[in-house]
């Protein structure tokens, strides 16, 4: 076994045990909550989580293709999923360091695989706030009304999707860093093409919320409509927590308070704790699945800024 499988298996090791550990920590409550959950309600919730995660790695593959290393499907999916497992480690690093290491392998250039990590965070965030703010508006005026504060995010936000700023941006920091500048340039259509998945992976995770939440009462489009924004803004406050594993209670928290328009306290829990179990369910099927369909692809790669094998 080479170095670099070893790393590998180390980093798989780590990422799934500290999965198993949020698992095994919350184990009391999260049995309980099941129990309260009708098994079809489950499956949407799952089916509709992996759909949300496959929209997220369509935001980062259209980043990064739009940067110059456009990557077939199945080796995207490799990279994106398995590197995002990385989240259940602390330290918010660990996903973007995986991402490069294996996507150097695929011809992808470092400093191509971070820009794309970190142009992804704010594009979710962005379109999380906008989708959030919509939906809570039209679901439910007023229940918003707490957290206007995040919103004022979305002007500064709306700034720095432009294309020119963030190439800029970009740009300052590689210098800063001492690396060589992007090839290629973010376009305004790569950028809103990545914005469109985030978009659609932001609503595949309201339908995810809305199959729990159902078990428990609310149900009709409005309780739909509502179970996106509630879902949206409490990722996105998790997502501003980047010294917490994968947001790990602050989103849990945030949504136990934005629920409870709808939901008792104690339902809202939990709801909050088996859409965190579902998710990481999600992450590791989608980790395996893409893990094992691009073992057929194996074969010559090529680096993407030469062009020579690599």
């Amino acid at each position: 076994m080479n170095v670099k499988r070893l790393v590998r298996v180390a980093f798989l090791a780590v990422a799934l045990g500290f999965g198993a550990w949020v698992v095994a920590r919350q184990w009391d409550d999260i049995r309980a909550g099941f129990a309260l959950l009708s098994w079809p309600g489950l499956v949407l919730s799952l089916l509709a989580v992996i759909a949300a995660l496959g929209g997220g790695m369509m935001t980062w593959r259209a980043l990064l293709a739009d940067l110059g290393s456009p990557l077939p499907l199945r080796p995207a999916a490799k990279v994106f999923f398995v590197g995002q497992l990385g989240k259940y480690i602390p330290g918010s690093l660990w996903p973007v360091l995986a991402q490069m290491e294996m996507g150097k392998e695929l011809g992808v250039p470092r400093s191509r695989s971070a820009a794309a990590f970190f142009l992804t965070m704010p594009v979710q965030l962005g379109s999380g706030l906008v989708i959030s703010g919509v939906t809570l508006l039209a679901a439910m005026p007023g229940s918003a009304a707490p957290y206007a504060w995040v919103f004022l995010l979305i002007p500064v936000l709306a700034v720095a999707f432009e294309p020119r700023v963030v190439n800029a941006v970009l740009g300052f920091g590689l210098r800063k860093l001492r690396r060589e500048p992007l090839e290629r340039p973010l376009t305004r259509k790569g950028m809103l093409t990545a914005l469109g998945w985030a978009l659609l992976g932001w609503t595949a995770y309201g339908l995810h919320l809305a199959a729990i939440v159902h078990d428990f009462g609310p149900s009709g489009l409005s309780a739909i409509v509502f179970s996106v924004g509630a879902f949206a803004l409490s990722w996105c406050l998790g997502i501003m927590t980047f010294v917490v594993p994968a947001g790990a209670g602050v989103r849990e928290v945030a949504m136990v308070a934005i629920l409870a328009p709808v939901l008792s306290q104690g339902q809202a829990i939990t709801v909050a704790l088996c859409s965190r179990i579902v998710i990481i369910v999600g992450d590791l099927v989608c980790a395996g699945a893409a893990g094992f369909a691009a073992r057929r692809d194996v074969g010559p790669t090529h680096d993407q800024t030469t062009g020579k094998p690599v």
